[in-house]
């Protein structure tokens, strides 16, 4: 869905389904008061990605498929020497997603790859942090449906922070479980 002439189906959800039901929750007088969506980041570490190139590689691989678009690959900002790891060095990936690719990705998250998790019960509302901003960890990255089990060389976790215009964790909880998004 790369075509910008397409609206993502949550981009629509919000517009009108969510809106109307935070503006009578908060009794905002403005639209621009409304809590949304503001960007994602993704970011996965690679720990021997130090030590082996090919690590690095294949995580940005892996992360170009899940979020559509190419990360960064992160560098070591100090030296530490328990981990072998100098200034520097490639310790990771990230990628920022905005506008209609966020709506996607936040999209397929929610509705392929959370249920996929295993022995998954819902997310904690303790991970918000005081703005209204959530932050989520996954353990495996073959929850999502574009990466390929036999092409996996290693399994690696990903942190995904959704960042919201929300002045408020309660403000934010409102809008993320608008979006169907399961925190207990």
């Amino acid at each position: 869905m790369s075509d910008n002439s397409l609206v993502p189906r949550l981009k629509e959800v919000y517009e009108t389904e969510i809106c109307p039901k935070l503006t009578e929750q908060f009794g905002y007088k403005n639209r621009m008061q409304l809590p949304r969506l503001q960007k994602i980041i993704i970011n996965m570490g690679v720990g021997e990605g130090s030590a082996d190139k090919k690590k690095i590689e294949a995580a940005v691989r892996e992360m170009t498929l899940i979020a559509g678009q190419k990360p960064v690959v992160t560098k070591a900002k100090r030296s530490i020497s328990t981990f072998k790891v100098r200034e520097g060095m490639d310790v990771g990936c990230m990628v920022t997603l905005r506008r209609n690719r966020m709506y996607e990705f936040f999209d397929r998250l929610v509705t392929i790859a959370l249920p996929r998790v295993r022995d998954f019960r819902g997310l904690p509302a303790r991970s918000f942090d005081g703005r209204g901003n959530y932050a989520l960890g996954l353990k495996e990255q073959i929850v999502f449906p574009e990466i390929e089990y036999d092409q996996v060389d290693e399994v690696r976790g990903m942190n995904i922070v959704i960042c919201t215009t929300a002045t408020t964790n309660e403000e934010g909880h409102a809008l993320l479980t608008s979006f169907q998004l399961p925190i207990i």
